[in-house]
C-alpha cells in the first residue's frame, strides 16, 4: 500500500469520525440537560440514519425504541423481570422496621437539592432567614443578659452548680418554657429565637446553657406538645413552664448508646385489683441530663402487653411515657461528672415503678409509638441546641482570642502579627462567620416547617467538630494563660467541656459514618428509597417510575460532572451576580460529581454499603460541606454583600471546597468498582488533582481574617454578635475589653515614639519606658504619655494568671474533685 492509498483511507474515515464526534457532544448536552428518553431516541435514530446500517440494526433499534419508551410494554417486558432480579440477589439493602421508622422520620428539605446533582440553586438562595421578633429580640437583651450577668462561671465550677438565685430567675422568667405554645403559659418562642438564647448563654458558661437547653430540646416538653393528649397537655405543660416541674428523658442505657433501638429497660401491661390498666416497669438509664434534679422522667422502654390488654399485639415496642419521680421505685440523685463541666448528669433506675397506661405520652393509642416519636423529635432538635452552643462558644472565642492576639506581646510586637498566630485566628474567625451562616439557615428552615433530619445530623456534627476546632486553636493562642484555670481563664473550660457536645445526641463518629450519607443515601436521594420500597411492595408501576428516573439521574450526573469538570464549573448558572457568583458554580460542580460518585458506590456495593463506615464517612464530608457552604452563600447574599465581609467569605469558602476536594481523594482512592478500582486510584484521582475543585486558602487571605479580630469596630462586633459581653473591667472578659481598647488606642502613640528610636532621637528601649523622653523632646503629648501608661497597665494586668494559696488550691480541689463511687 503506497502513501496515496494510505492517505485516500484516511480522508475517508473522516465522515464517520465527525459523526462520532457529533454524536458525543450531543449526548453530553442531552444528559447535561436532563433530556428524557424520547429525546434520546431520536439522536441515536439520527445517528442511525447518518451511519446507513442494514435493515436488522433498524428494525432492532425500532423495537428497543418502541419497548422502552411505551411504558405498559417496558413494566411487563423490562421493569417486572429487573425488580424480580434485584430482589432474588439482594442488590436493593434490606431495611428493618427500626430502620425504617428512622430514615422516614423528620422531612426532606434542601438535602433532596444538593443530592441530585442539579441543585435549584434560586430555591435555596430564596430559603427562609428571618430574624427575631421584637419580643424575642426583648428577651435577648433582658432576661437573657441578666443570668449571664448573674452568672460567674468560676464559681459554677467551683461550687459544682449555679447560684439558687439564678435558678429561680430561669423558672421565674419561663426559661424552661421557650418552646412551650403561649397557650399552656410557655413563651412560644420560634426555633431561632431558642437557638439564640442557648447560643449567648453558652458564650457565658456551659452549665447554664445546658441547664436551659435540655428542657427545651428532646423531652417532656417537646413531645407532649406534639403526642400528648389534650388531658396531659393541660396538666403538664403550664407546671413545665414556670419551672414548677424539672424534666429530664430517660433514654441511653448501658446496652443502648447511639443504638436508642436496642433499649432493654422493659414494662409490661397489667389489670390492677381495681380494674384499671396499669404499667410495671424496670429501668437502669445513664448519662441523664437534670436526672439528679429531675421532678418528672420522660421514660423510653420497651412494652409488653402479654394478654393484649391494650389491642396492639404482645409486643408493642418501643413506648415512651411520663414518670414522677417521686413514684415508688424511682431511683435519681446520683451524679455523673462529666469532665468536671458541673451540669446535672447522672443515672436514673427503677424497679417495678408501677403507673397508670395514662402515664403514656398520647395515652394507650401511644403505645408503641415511642421509636417514632423519638427520631421525629429528634430530626429537628439535632439542628437547634448543640449547634447553637458551638456557634455561641467560638464566636465567643473569635473575640476573646483576637482581643488577646492584639493585646499579648512578644519581641516587643503584638502576637497577633506572627504568622504563625495569624494562621489559627484565621481559622477561629472564619468558623465564627460560618457556623453563624448554618445556625441562622437551618432555624430558617425548622421555622417554615421542616424537620429535616439528614440536615440536622449535618449540622449537629460539623458545628460541634469546627467547635472543638476552633477551641483547640485558642488553647494554642493563649497558650498558659488558657491552661491555668482561674476566673481569668476565658478559654480552658471550653476545652474541658467541648468533647461532651461530641458524644451527645448522637456521637460524632456515629453521625459521620452511619447517618449522615448512611441515611441520607436513601433518603435524600431522588429515587433510590422509593425504588426500596417499591421492590418490597412488588408494585411493578412504581418501581418502573423509581428505577428508569434513577438511571436517567445517573446519565445526567455522569455528563454533568463531566462538562463541569472540564468547564471548573462555568457552564453552571449562578443565581447571584457578583463576587460569590463563581463558588456557586463551584458548588453545582461539587452536587454533580456527588451524586454521581454516590450511585456508583450505592450500585456497586449494594446493602453493604453501610458497613464501610470509613468511605460513608467521606461522602458524609462532601455532603455536609455542600450544606455549610449554601449556608455561607445564602448569609453572604441575605445580608447585603458586604465588602467588609468578602475576606470571611472568600476563606470560609476556599476552606471548606478545599475539605471537599480532600474528601473526593479519598474516595477514588477507596472506592471498590469492579474492573476499574485502578481507574479511580490512578487516572482519575490524578486528573482531580492537576484540576481540584480548589485549594486551601492562602496566607495572605487568613491574614486578612485574622487582622479582622484584632480591629476594634463595627465589623469585630457584628462577627460576635449574640454573645455575652460584659461592661464591668472586674471581670475577665470585661477586663480583656478595656485592655484591647487602650491597647489600639495606644499603639499610633507607640509607633511615633519607635519612629524617633530609629532617627536616633531616643535611645533603645520599650515605648512606655520612654514616654517622660519623648513628651520632653515634643514627639508626643503628655496626654499620649498617659494614654501609653495606661495601655501598658492594662496589659500588664490583663495578661496576669491566676494563682492560689495552698489552701485555697486544696480548698478548690476538695470541690472540684469528687471521690468516684462505682
Amino acid at each position: 500500500m503506497n502513501w496515496l492509498e494510505i492517505s485516500y483511507g484516511a480522508l475517508a474515515t473522516w465522515p464517520a469520525v465527525g459523526v462520532a464526534l457529533a454524536a458525543l457532544v450531543a449526548c453530553l448536552v442531552l444528559g447535561f440537560l436532563g433530556a428524557p428518553l424520547w429525546a434520546w431516541s431520536l439522536l441515536l435514530a439520527s445517528l442511525l440514519w447518518a451511519l446507513a446500517p442494514a435493515t436488522a440494526v433498524w428494525a432492532g433499534f425500532i423495537l428497543l425504541a418502541v419497548v422502552f419508551n411505551v411504558r405498559p410494554l417496558r413494566r411487563a417486558l423490562v421493569s417486572r423481570a429487573t425488580m424480580a432480579a434485584m430482589r432474588r440477589f439482594g442488590f436493593l439493602p434490606r431495611i428493618s422496621d427500626t430502620e425504617r421508622t428512622a430514615i422516614e422520620a423528620g422531612t426532606v428539605w434542601i438535602d433532596r437539592e444538593l443530592f441530585s446533582g442539579g441543585p435549584d440553586f434560586r430555591r435555596l438562595v430564596n430559603e427562609a432567614y428571618p430574624d427575631l421578633t421584637a419580643e424575642e429580640r426583648a428577651f435577648l437583651d433582658g432576661p437573657v443578659e441578666e443570668v449571664c450577668r448573674m452568672t460567674d462561671d468560676w464559681q459554677v465550677y467551683r461550687r459544682r452548680d449555679l447560684p439558687a438565685a439564678v435558678w429561680e430567675r430561669l423558672k421565674a422568667e419561663r426559661f424552661f418554657g421557650m418552646i412551650i405554645p403561649k397557650e399552656y403559659g410557655g413563651l412560644g418562642f420560634s426555633a431561632a429565637a431558642d437557638s439564640a438564647v442557648v447560643a449567648k448563654l453558652a458564650s457565658r458558661s456551659t452549665p447554664l446553657s445546658v441547664s436551659v437547653m435540655v428542657p427545651n430540646s428532646l423531652g417532656p416538653a417537646e413531645l407532649l406538645i406534639h403526642y400528648g393528649t389534650p388531658e396531659q397537655k393541660e396538666y403538664w405543660l403550664p407546671r413545665l413552664a414556670r419551672g414548677e416541674e424539672i424534666p429530664c428523658f430517660a433514654l441511653t442505657e448501658p446496652g443502648a448508646g447511639s443504638d436508642a433501638g436496642a433499649v432493654a429497660s422493659h414494662g409490661v401491661v397489667f389489670r390492677g385489683e381495681d380494674g384499671a390498666l396499669y404499667l410495671r416497669l424496670n429501668w437502669n438509664k445513664r448519662y441523664i441530663t437534670l436526672a439528679p434534679i429531675a421532678t418528672v422522667l420522660g421514660l423510653a422502654f420497651r412494652l409488653r402487653d402479654p394478654d393484649g390488654l391494650l389491642g396492639k399485639g404482645p409486643e408493642p415496642g418501643i413506648t415512651c411515657a411520663l414518670i414522677p419521680t417521686s413514684t415508688p421505685g424511682v431511683e435519681i440523685g446520683r451524679r455523673h461528672d462529666p469532665l468536671g463541666v458541673p451540669f446535672y448528669n447522672g443515672p436514673t433506675e427503677g424497679h417495678d415503678v408501677v403507673v397508670p397506661v395514662d402515664a403514656i405520652i398520647g395515652g394507650a393509642e401511644g403505645a408503641g409509638r415511642g421509636w417514632q416519636m423519638l427520631m421525629e423529635s429528634l430530626a429537628a432538635g439535632r439542628g437547634i441546641s448543640l449547634p447553637a452552643s458551638a456557634t455561641g462558644g467560638t464566636k465567643a472565642l473569635a473575640r476573646v482570642v483576637g482581643a488577646y492576639a492584639a493585646v499579648r506581646q512578644q519581641f516587643g510586637t503584638s502576637i497577633g502579627n506572627f504568622e504563625g498566630v495569624q494562621e489559627p485566628l484565621a481559622r477561629i474567625g472564619g468558623f465564627a462567620y460560618l457556623l453563624e451562616a448554618v445556625r441562622r439557615f437551618t432555624n430558617g428552615g425548622l421555622d417554615s416547617g421542616a424537620k429535616p433530619a439528614v440536615v440536622t445530623a449535618i449540622v449537629k456534627y460539623n458545628t460541634t467538630e469546627l467547635a472543638r476546632r476552633a477551641v483547640a486553636d485558642a488553647m494554642d493562642v493563649v497558650a498558659g494563660a488558657a491552661i491555668s484555670l482561674g476566673p481569668r481563664n476565658l478559654v480552658g473550660h471550653g476545652w474541658i467541656g467541648v468533647p461532651v457536645s461530641i458524644t451527645v445526641e448522637g456521637a460524632n463518629i456515629l453521625t459521620r459514618t452511619l447517618m449522615v450519607f448512611g441515611q441520607g443515601a436513601i433518603r435524600s436521594h431522588p429515587y433510590a428509597y422509593a425504588e426500596i420500597r417499591a421492590a418490597e411492595a412488588g408494585d411493578v408501576a412504581a418501581f418502573d417510575a423509581a428505577f428508569w428516573g434513577h438511571v436517567g439521574h445517573v446519565v445526567r450526573n455522569l455528563c454533568r460532572a463531566r462538562l463541569l469538570g472540564l468547564t471548573r464549573g462555568r457552564l453552571a448558572r449562578a443565581p447571584v451576580s457578583g463576587p460569590a457568583a463563581a463558588y456557586w458554580r463551584k458548588l453545582a460542580w461539587t452536587s454533580a460529581r456527588f451524586a454521581l460518585l454516590a450511585d456508583l458506590a450505592m450500585g456497586t456495593l449494594g446493602g453493604t454499603l453501610k458497613r464501610r463506615g470509613a468511605l460513608t464517612g467521606r461522602f458524609a464530608d462532601v455532603f455536609s460541606w455542600m450544606y455549610l457552604l449554601t449556608a455561607l452563600l445564602v448569609r453572604f447574599e441575605r445580608e447585603g454583600r458586604r465588602a467588609e465581609d468578602l475576606p470571611l467569605l472568600h476563606w470560609c469558602a476556599r476552606y471548606g471546597f478545599a475539605r471537599v476536594q480532600e474528601a473526593f481523594e479519598g474516595i477514588y482512592e477507596n472506592i471498590e468498582v469492579p474492573g476499574l478500582r485502578w481507574a479511580f486510584r490512578g487516572p482519575i484521582r490524578w486528573f482531580a488533582r492537576l484540576n481540584p475543585i480548589a485549594a486551601a486558602p492562602e496566607d495572605r487571605l487568613g491574614r486578612r481574617v485574622a487582622r479582622l479580630l484584632q480591629v476594634p469596630g463595627e465589623q469585630r462586633d457584628r462577627l460576635t454578635a449574640g454573645i455575652y459581653v460584659p461592661d464591668d473591667p472586674q471581670q475577665a472578659l470585661g477586663r480583656l475589653e478595656r485592655a484591647f481598647a487602650l491597647s489600639v488606642r495606644a499603639a499610633e502613640v507607640a509607633r511615633k515614639v519607635k519612629r524617633a528610636v530609629r532617627r536616633g532621637e531616643l535611645p533603645r528601649a520599650r515605648p512606655e519606658r520612654l514616654a517622660d523622653r519623648a513628651v520632653a523632646a515634643g514627639i508626643i503629648t503628655a496626654e499620649e504619655a498617659e494614654l501609653l501608661a495606661a495601655a501598658e497597665a492594662a496589659r500588664e494586668d490583663v495578661i496576669q494568671v491566676d494563682s492560689f494559696t495552698p489552701e485555697q488550691y486544696m480548698a478548690t480541689a476538695e470541690r472540684t474533685a469528687p471521690v468516684a463511687v462505682g
